[in-house]
């Protein structure tokens, strides 16, 4: 038998590395280096304060400003998958780049203290501004972001926003995630979700049962895309067989987003 040439050798080893890689577990779907997180997986989102690791799931949300680089090496020790929340639509007084944008992005405020809406039409403005955030949220080596607020056009924002609006600037938003090799969920903004559905690896979505609204994440479920769900004030009993059915990855929880859960 004639011995491999090291050339055939080094393709040998690098196609069964890239086999391997591709079988990374944690809900990934494809041998792509992004987590495509499956339908079903449990999960823990708590934006208020720094992570507490006591949940026994394999994915949590977290604030991205709030949570360190170690925060989030220690969650993924623990074999978590880590997602990096952000707000993406609207100025926050609290955040450290507030000085950052300019006061023509600044529409009405959106019910949230110290936060305002963001003119989205601004995307030479708002796209850098965004691409260092998500710069943060690869760098403290996060595996994906959770975009907050991309549904303006929907609310009154101080701006003439339209659906296409939001469109471009959406699937902006997943563009800059997917750059920096992080998958990307979409939050809410169901109406566009058939046009959306390419551009995101994931939903996120806030009371979809309260408003008997949950069966318009299916296309998500059957591209084998995880919805994650909440509910704040619907009690399990009214919603969690639906969503086991429609096998969303759903859990009540207080508006606060602490680390308080009942899952389904």
């Amino acid at each position: 038998m004639r011995r491999p040439t090291l050339a055939y050798v080094a393709l040998l080893a690098a196609l069964v590395a890239s086999t391997l890689s591709g079988c990374t577990g944690d809900g990934d779907t494809d041998s792509t280096t992004l987590w495509k997180p499956r339908p079903g997986l449990a999960w823990q989102w708590q934006l208020d304060g720094r992570a507490d690791p006591s949940a026994d799931v394999p994915v949590y949300d977290i604030d991205g400003f709030e949570n360190s680089a170690a925060d989030v090496a220690r969650l993924q020790r623990d074999g978590r998958k880590v997602i990096c929340y952000i707000n993406v639509g609207a100025w926050e007084d609290f955040r450290p780049d507030e000085d950052d944008f300019p006061s023509s992005v600044l529409g009405e405020e959106n019910g949230w203290a110290g936060e305002r809406w963001l003119d989205i039409r601004q995307s030479d403005v708002l796209r850098p501004l965004m691409e260092r955030r998500f710069d943060m949220c690869r760098d403290k080596g996060f595996d994906a972001v959770e975009p907050d607020l991309v549904e303006g056009y929907g609310n009154d924002t101080g701006f003439p926003l339209t659906a296409r609006d939001q469109l471009t600037y959406n699937r902006m938003i997943a563009d800059i995630a997917h750059e920096r090799g992080l998958s990307v969920g979409l939050k809410n903004d169901l109406p566009q979700i058939p046009q959306l559905l390419a551009d995101f690896d994931f939903a996120v979505n806030e009371e979809c049962a309260q408003y008997d609204e949950c069966a318009r994440l299916t296309p998500f479920i059957e591209a084998g895309k995880a919805v994650f769900h909440v509910e704040y004030t619907e009690p399990r009993s009214s919603f969690c067989a639906e969503s086991r059915r429609l096998k969303l990855s759903s859990m009540v929880k207080r508006l606060e987003l602490g680390v308080w859960r009942q899952p389904c």
